[in-house]
């Protein structure tokens, strides 16, 4: 009962799932939403100023995932440790999992690490995750309830000295029942750029939460990506949270037909 108890502590610790209990067909995933790591990993050996960068989360993604599922009425289900610990959004045998570089910043806490290290890693945040979505995905089907996946995740605005002139991405693979829909009410709205499969594509390794959860079980999803510095602030949180809520609250009771859009050049 003890060991019981201190998972159930750990995981309640690495992870949070909000309303549980929403009457909508969706369900919102924000893989990267903290950028807080445990006690004893310290900042992994960088200066403290890193952890506020993308390379420890998605800056302004759980506050755009906060209040589209409250709009909603979604089940939200959200990582509560730095993907620099581990990244959620990766399989288990990714060469990333656990990153010894983000981007172009070495991390020294997670050189040479130990397979028994490694594991402990994953218990500690990468598998109470996915075993929340999975138990929440579950008893959603069990009830028979409709059900769609959306995670929501946020990129910067320069990568690696690229600029991404995007101000919102919609990825997804050959199933477009739900970013297809997405895509074209967006590109329908003046004054937005919008990526199909950009700045990130499923090659990229970065679809693994939807596919293991969603694409796995026949579920219409679709990830997006906003760009961080449209999230940065409470107004723009608020203004992208917003605007998702009436694209989503709009499509048809089933995600069916794919509407068009036009592919990115």
């Amino acid at each position: 009962m003890g060991s019981g108890l201190a998972a159930a502590r750990a995981m309640s610790n690495a992870v949070r799932v909000t309303n549980r209990a929403g009457r909508s067909p969706f369900v919102i995933l924000c893989d990267h939403a903290s950028n807080h790591l445990p006690a004893g990993f310290g900042t992994l050996g960088l200066d403290a100023s890193e952890m506020l960068r993308h390379i420890a989360w998605d800056p302004g993604a759980l506050p755009v995932a906060q209040r589209l599922a409250e709009g909603l009425d979604a089940t939200l289900v959200e990582s509560c440790v730095s993907r620099l610990a581990i990244d959620c959004n990766r399989p288990l045998g990714a060469h990333d999992l656990i990153p010894e570089i983000s981007e172009t910043t070495a991390i020294p806490g997670n050189t040479a690490l130990s397979p028994t290290q490694r594991e402990a890693r994953i218990a500690l945040s990468w598998r109470p995750f996915h075993d929340a979505i999975d138990e929440v995905v579950a008893e959603r089907l069990r009830d028979e309830r409709e059900t769609r996946l959306v995670s929501v995740h946020s990129f910067t605005p320069v990568y690696k000295g690229v600029s991404r002139p995007w101000h919102i991405g919609i990825i997804h693979d050959e199933d477009a029942r739900l970013a297809a829909p997405l895509i074209a009410a967006l590109q329908g709205l003046d004054g937005i750029t919008v990526g199909v499969n950009e700045p990130y594509a499923p090659a990229d390794r970065v679809y693994f939460t939807l596919e293991h959860h969603g694409r796995s079980r026949g579920l219409p999803c679709a990830m997006i990506e906003i760009r961080n510095d449209e999230i940065s602030a409470p107004a723009g949180q608020r203004k992208w949270a917003d605007l998702l809520t009436g694209i989503f609250a709009e499509l048809e009771p089933e995600a069916g037909e794919a509407a068009p859009y036009q592919a990115s050049a």
